[in-house]
């Protein structure tokens, strides 16, 4: 069968992290590209993992259902290149390998379980057109399931920044939660929590920043943009939005003290109080508090004016470079085609 024009090719990303499962699948257009399928399921793959060291049996039954579902999408879509990653979740898990070969066996998707530093990349290259313009540096953070990374880099007009320095902590919204104690039912009780989960998150980024700091020499003011669950539901509230609306959050620019009040008053909510917020609901309400509690410390040791939004990130990431990689490829195939017509 003849291959079909790269401008009509189909490409996908799944990215397989520890709260959510997600699919893109897009055409090129340009220097972009067009979405034309779409998926995305909460399935809490990390639930547990902090205590038990182990992916559950119904974590990953509620991974596979989701998987299946990308898996006839890919199908029906013909798609001509895909790349599926796993992040946290899988790279913790003492069976975590053992999961990757049963998502193989049952839905024939390869899942590659990536490093925290491949993660960081992705995400930069999915969302750094967000970033405002200015000069110095800007520091990119995705706040996932099971951790969260922090990307140090320099814009470079309109091209994928430079990457000066990079960190990981194993914090995300699924992790915390579950290294502190249960929601107590009291308004101390919920801020102690709280201010629990902040000191955990200070004491794993302070060496990182304590780092910066060092190389700069002095305090460098930052350009700030976040990509995540956690940073696009705030920023729908800050909004006050009845229900979600991607084309307004995606590339918001928000006062950063703004969203550091929004984060304490959330968190001082009770659990039905934010499951009665139009976008936040069940599914996120008992973990948006350790989103909050990630974004907040990250606010406070970087202090910008404003906070970028993002409602991309990985999967924007892998199909960049999918394309890019295709692109490239198809451009020689042409020219060496070209080249042997001209010697006939």
């Amino acid at each position: 069968m003849r291959e079909a024009p790269y401008h009509r090719q189909a490409f996908a990303a799944i990215d397989l992290g520890t709260n959510n499962c997600r699919l893109l699948i897009a055409h090129p257009a340009g220097g972009n590209f067009m979405v034309i399928d779409a998926f995305s399921r909460v399935v809490r793959l990390g639930e547990g993992l902090a205590q038990s060291g182990r992916l559950s049996e119904a974590a990953m039954d509620r991974a596979l259902g989701a998987l299946r579902i990308c898996s006839e999408k890919l199908k029906r879509r013909n798609v001509h290149l895909a790349r599926s990653v796993a992040t946290e979740a899988c790279r913790r898990a003492e069976n975590g390998t053992e999961f990757i070969d049963r998502v193989a066996r049952e839905t024939g998707i390869l899942l590659d379980v990536i490093s925290a530093k491949e993660e960081a990349r992705l995400a930069v290259m999915g969302c750094h057109l967000l970033l405002e313009e200015g000069d110095g540096p800007a520091m990119i953070f995705d706040i996932g399931g099971g951790s969260t990374e922090l990307v140090l880099v320099e814009s470079r007009d309109g091209q994928v920044p430079m990457i000066h320095d990079w960190h990981s902590v194993p914090w995300g919204v699924v992790s915390l939660t579950e290294s502190v104690q249960a929601e107590p039912d009291q308004a101390l009780g919920r801020a102690e929590r709280y201010d629990a989960m902040r000191r955990l998150v200070r004491d794993s980024l302070a060496p990182f920043a304590q780092r910066i700091a060092e190389e700069a020499g002095s305090p460098v003011p930052l350009r700030l943009l976040g990509t995540s669950g956690t940073v696009t539901t705030l920023a729908s509230l800050h909004l006050e939005l009845p229900q979600y609306d991607r084309r307004a959050v995606d590339g918001l620019i928000v006062a950063s003290q703004d969203m550091a009040a929004l984060c304490e008053r959330l968190a001082l909510m009770t659990p039905l109080q934010r499951r009665e917020q139009p976008c936040i609901g069940r599914e996120r309400a008992d973990l948006v508090v350790a989103g909050c509690a990630i974004l907040q410390t990250i606010i406070e040791l970087w202090p910008a004016d404003r906070l970028g939004v993002a409602d991309r990130g990985i999967r924007e990431g892998i199909l960049r470079s999918l394309m890019a990689t295709s692109g490239a490829a198809e451009k020689s195939r042409a020219a060496l085609r070209a080249a042997r017509r001209s010697q006939t």
